[in-house]
């Protein structure tokens, strides 16, 4: 990847969803619409009965700590490096900039456009020239790109691995305890629970410290604090969906390739395929109430997440 971060905070935000404007564009109901603007699975981590208290407590120290734990051996986290849980991965994002001095970040695009606005916003200023800080997604969300350790040549590194879990053994978490890491793991994406609102910054502890005390006391709900310490003790079901995940993703590009499209990149939660007109390519999609993901920088990127194992007749209807 060779572009860099050129935006300006003027630009506008796009984002996957936005179901409500195409029911209001090509009717139907919300049932009836196979979103695949997202890369969220679709075949989720089952949710059980919650605990009373989940619901009626202030979170408690004992019920954090466990998620914690829990946390840090999923992950394999350094022991010396910290763990913060947070209302969401997006919730960390706004407040990563103020951890340091205003100065220049490097955001190599196209990527994920919610960190070019929190630094935008605290007034850091985007070059690639001796940035004092860089923002990596990995894999980059939409090309699936991976980096490496060579790329981590800024004092302060973000290092956004929200979609890393369907790729464990590409993860960079043995760097997370070095002076000025911070690692991004979303919980919304792997275990398809995004309604859960669930984060987690790893690293630097002197980081880490200052972005508990910008988050503040009771930041995790209580069910979210149950929810998240369940899955992320359960590696077996880590293991069965990434198997299904990657088969899913070659089945779905068999079928998208086989109407004319080329695969350009992707991650085995989302795919990216070039295609000769994007906006085209969605609005015949959306007809058949299937939603899909553009870009406002390209004219032929389209990105498709996976259907749920009930859903792929539709798609195929659809194309």
């Amino acid at each position: 990847m060779t572009n860099r971060q050129t935006q300006n905070q003027k630009t506008p935000r796009d984002h996957g969803g936005g179901i409500d404007a195409a029911i209001a564009r090509w009717g139907g109901t919300r049932a009836g619409w196979l979103d695949l603007s997202t890369g969220i699975n679709p075949t989720p981590y089952p949710v059980t009965a919650f605990p009373a208290d989940a619901w009626t407590a202030l979170p408690d120290k004992a019920a954090q700590e466990a998620l914690l734990r829990a946390a840090r051996q999923f992950w394999n986290v350094p022991d010396t490096a910290a763990i913060l849980a947070a209302p969401g991965a997006s919730a960390l994002i706004a407040r990563i900039p103020a951890l340091a001095a205003t100065g220049q970040v490097d955001i190599p695009t196209p990527t994920y456009n919610e960190h070019a606005a929190a630094f935008a916003a605290q007034g850091w200023h985007f070059a690639d020239n001796a940035p004092d800080a860089r923002v990596l997604v990995h894999p980059n969300n939409p090309t699936g790109h991976f980096w490496s350790t060579d790329d981590l040549t800024a004092p302060l590194m973000v290092i956004d691995e929200s979609f890393c879990d369907i790729a464990p053994e590409r993860s960079m978490i043995a760097e997370a305890a070095k002076p000025g890491r911070i690692i991004l793991k979303s919980f919304g994406k792997f275990w398809g629970l995004a309604g859960a609102r669930l984060g987690f910054a790893i690293g630097d502890p002197a980081l880490i410290a200052q972005l508990a005390d910008f988050m503040g006391p009771w930041a995790v709900s209580g069910p979210a604090l149950h929810l998240g310490t369940a899955a992320l003790s359960d590696p077996d079901w880590a293991a069965e969906t990434r198997a299904r995940l990657a088969q899913d993703a070659t089945r779905l590009d068999d079928l998208i390739c086989a109407k004319g499209a080329t695969l350009a990149g992707g991650t085995d939660l989302f795919r990216l395929y070039e295609v000769a007109d994007a906006a085209l390519w969605q609005e015949r999609l959306a007809q058949s109430h299937v939603w899909s993901r553009i870009f406002p920088y390209s004219k032929s990127f389209l990105r498709l997440g996976l259907p749920a194992a009930d859903r792929w007749a539709q798609l195929e209807a659809a194309l």
